[in-house]
């Protein structure tokens, strides 16, 4: 697994970005650029070219939802979102996602996924 990787954190709450960049950095990653909605996430992703975005569905301006529609197939993306409905997490893993982890979550699952989809 490639830690040198560069990550998009993609959610609406500043604290909630910097929960999980504590938890990446905790194993080992170090490249993060962070955005906080959609239209913002898709810019920052064609600037950026990340290898892995973590996206949370519910997000100003333009949802996660329609980011995942435009940039699912093209890179690696783990949904992270308080919305744990089957039929939302269905559609996301159809539109591209390669994992969803549901809010609350704990450190381990969120290592555990992201080894997983980065392995």
């Amino acid at each position: 697994m490639d830690k040198n990787i560069k990550i998009l954190i993609a959610d609406d709450s500043a604290f909630m970005r910097k929960v999980l960049k504590d938890i990446l950095a905790g194993a080992g990653f170090s490249k993060f650029v962070e955005c906080g909605d959609g239209k913002e996430c898709l810019a920052k992703y064609e600037a950026e070219k990340p290898g892995l975005v973590l996206l949370d569905i519910i997000m100003p301006v333009v949802d996660g939802m329609e980011v995942l529609k435009k940039i699912g197939t093209a890179v690696k993306v783990l949904v992270i979102s308080a919305v744990g409905q089957d039929k939302i997490i269905e559609e996301t893993k159809q539109h591209g996602a390669v994992g969803y982890i549901v809010k609350p979550f704990d450190r381990k699952k969120v290592i555990d996924e992201i080894t997983k989809v980065l392995s």
